[in-house]
């Protein structure tokens, strides 16, 4: 293994690299860099070298061309083994370096900043940096490449073990995460110039947002201990510009599954869609109880008792701090995890007596335009928006010959948006301030009506129903009507729509149509 004798460093992101430099320098490695990052160097007591006195030419154009010259590519490019490679730098009067030391523009940082400029965005577009980074990372079994602060220790560590050499093994590991993070680097930039159009100097959304390719740019926030099912590997990953789970904060209980995930994320959906206090349950990513209260711990007591059974295991999600009235009913029933934007000190203490509860922190991040939501299939996936646009209550028509009461509106709204968020088919029984009962995931309406008729603990008389697609039969509008519903909201749209107005009108039942779907499969 050679000696590293020659470092060439040139960050974006400066934290750590002065003693990183120092530690170099004390090894009897002379290094090389550029602009401000020698700068910063020489004023920590570094000793560099001007990239420009090794290349023989200035910096230029503002600093875009710093790099880009043979005099680097070559010193990294050649193979030390090679004879006739050996002979050109010899012929030309070029150095080989050992190690490159690189990180890249902001790019991620400066497009999510308020107000930044397409100029601004531009100028954040590393060019230097990823070559030079490509060229060390290609020739790994003689150069030594980094790009993450957080290597620089253990880089200095096994330099003074290996008397300043690494061994081919940990060359490789070093260049693997090069190209990953470049990859993911171009990956940003292609889908954030995607998403630009350009017209006559100015730039404006594309008329077509899903592009004709689409990179996904992942970085891994934990192994989990299996999949859906134990025999299965898995692990989660952040989509890197999105906000959402991978920034919760577990504050205490055993490792999240694969399962408590996805129910996590379910009743962090249905939280965020309210205002009042809310409390949802979660069980296999269907909410099986859904209420709003003038406290937390009222509000969680009804969305329990909708299906206590079902509330067995669940997981749990509300859009207020939780309070320690509503800790001391979690735990009058077996719950696996929690998910609220705080906890006070108080209902922390009294969570933590069940040694395995899951209890997660996150505020809801605001919905950024181009998230998506991706579902994968064999040898692909399907992208869509998420299903986030708000019902336009002036657009709804009443067909039946009944208005609505104003309690009745008041259930009809609040079913409404629960009823978005259960797999189809999807039924919900509600009242004002609480879901009765649910039916989800059956292969007809009717059943998945008769289901949540089943699942109701108490009288369903004068509650409402909301469906998430049309009726396709009267079958449905008579099971409610069966069960004591006294008006009913649903998308319309069938070819039996007088049929299904009728049974309403039959029944002396409200009927009205929202004409907005909302299928979950």
């Amino acid at each position: 293994m050679s000696r590293i004798k020659t470092a060439l460093i040139s960050v974006s992101d400066k934290s750590k690299i002065e003693d990183f430099a120092r530690g170099l320098r004390e090894l009897g490695v002379e290094i090389i860099s550029t602009g401000g990052t020698a700068a910063l160097l020489r004023a920590a007591g570094v000793t560099v070298k001007d990239v420009s006195e090794l290349t023989g030419f200035p910096e230029m154009l503002d600093g875009r061309v710093k790099t880009l010259h043979p005099f680097v590519h070559a010193g990294l490019l050649a193979r030390r083994s090679d004879a006739g490679h050996r002979k050109a730098l010899q012929e030309h009067g070029i150095s080989p370096i050992d190690l490159v030391v690189v990180n890249l523009y902001p790019f991620e940082r400066t497009i999510a900043s308020p107000g930044v400029s397409f100029e601004q965005v531009i100028e954040n577009i590393d060019i230097g940096g990823p070559t030079m980074l490509r060229s060390a990372a290609k020739n790994f079994a003689d150069v030594t490449v980094l790009v993450d602060p957080g290597d620089y220790e253990w880089v200095l560590s096994r330099l003074r073990a290996g008397q300043g050499a690494l061994t081919p093994e940990e060359r490789f590991t070093l260049a693997r995460k090069v190209f990953q993070h470049t990859a993911d680097y171009d990956a940003v930039i292609a889908d954030y110039l995607s998403g630009v159009c350009l017209r006559e100097d100015t730039f404006s959304p594309p008329r077509d947002k899903f592009t004709a390719s689409l990179h996904l740019s992942l970085s891994k926030v934990q192994d989990l201990r299996y999949g859906e099912n134990p025999h299965q590997k898995a692990a989660f990953y952040r989509c890197k510009g999105e906000a959402g789970l991978p920034q919760m904060e577990q504050l205490h209980g055993k490792e999240l599954s694969f399962n408590n995930i996805l129910d996590i994320e379910a009743a962090f959906r249905i939280a965020r869609d309210f205002e009042d206090p809310v409390a949802v349950v979660i069980k296999h990513t269907n909410p099986c109880g859904v209420a709003v209260g003038a406290s937390l711990a009222e509000a969680y007591i009804n969305a329990r008792e909708t299906d206590p059974v079902s509330a067995f295991g669940s997981v749990l999600g509300f859009n207020r701090p939780l309070d320690s009235e509503t800790a001391v009913e979690i735990i009058s029933t077996f719950v696996e995890a929690v998910i609220a934007p705080d906890f006070d000190q108080e209902a922390l203490k009294v969570l933590r007596t069940k040694q395995n509860l899951r209890l997660l922190r996150l505020q809801a991040p605001p919905e950024r335009g181009g998230s998506w939501d991706i579902k994968r299939v064999a040898g692909g996936v399907l992208i869509q928006e998420w299903d986030s646009k708000a019902l336009d209550w002036s657009d709804c028509r009443v067909l039946s010959k009944r208005e609505p009461s104003e309690s009745e509106w008041r259930a009809l709204r609040f079913a409404w948006r629960v009823v978005k968020h259960v797999k189809s088919n999807a039924i919900v029984y509600a009242n004002e301030r609480q879901t009765l009962g649910i039916g989800a995931g059956q292969m007809s309406r009717v059943d998945s009506s008769r289901l949540a008729v089943s699942k109701a603990r108490s009288s369903l008389r004068g509650s409402v129903l909301a469906s998430d697609a049309f009726f396709p039969f009267r079958d449905g509008v008579d099971a409610a009507a069966e069960a004591g519903a006294s008006a009913i909201i649903q998308p319309g749209g069938s070819v039996r729509d007088k049929e299904v107005i009728q049974a309403a009108d039959e029944h002396g039942m409200a009927m009205v149509f929202t004409g907005m779907r909302h299928f979950k499969h």
